[in-house]
């Protein structure tokens, strides 16, 4: 069912292109929410497997997903303020429930039902982020791990300002770690 055909029959014609408008805005969040969960659990795949050419080629994917929802965000405040001047309140005081004042009990239900689902679909997503995040931290400090055990004492590589200097790190307390989370 479309956004627009829950809109009441009664009203002022700005309150109905209001009520759509946010619902179609809630819609088009959804979208979003799960075309970047899609790629998260894609790349949580490749993580796992290891195909740093996959993971890279969904970073790139999630930046470009990630310039959408900064799109998305800008509308949202838009249709905040566009709210709060229509209710008579702050665009930071405008709630689901002050909404629903402007039409029917179905399209208000509707309304916080898709709410609903977008907050779970952003908690998920969160949630997915962050185990790929500890995963590829994990996954670093065992290369950082194994490139100590390289022993590579004594061969010289370059800095980033083109000096020559030996390519070992020195290691807190002399000590190998081999998973290092700290953020």
């Amino acid at each position: 069912m479309s956004p627009t055909a829950l809109v009441p029959h009664q009203g002022s014609h700005e309150d109905h292109a209001l009520i759509g408008d946010v619902l179609a805005h809630l819609d088009a969040q959804i979208a979003s929410a799960r075309s970047l969960l899609e790629v998260v659990l894609e790349q949580g795949a490749a993580i796992r497997a290891r195909d740093v050419h996959t993971v890279v080629r969904l970073a790139g994917i999630l930046r470009g997903e990630m310039g959408r929802r900064q799109l998305l965000e800008e509308e949202r405040s838009r249709l905040l303020t566009r709210s709060g001047e229509r209710l008579g309140v702050p665009a930071e005081a405008v709630t689901l429930g002050l909404l629903g004042t402007l039409t029917d009990s179905a399209t208000s239900e509707h309304a916080r039902l898709r709410s609903a689902e977008l907050r779970g679909l952003l908690h998920e997503l969160q949630r997915e982020h962050a185990c790929n995040r500890s995963l590829m931290q994990i996954e670093l400090g065992f290369l950082d791990h194994l490139m100590g055990m390289l022993s590579l004492d004594g061969v010289n590589g370059y800095d980033t300002h083109g000096s020559s200097k030996s390519i070992t790190r020195p290691r807190p307390h002399g000590a190998l770690h081999v998973l290092d989370l700290r953020a």
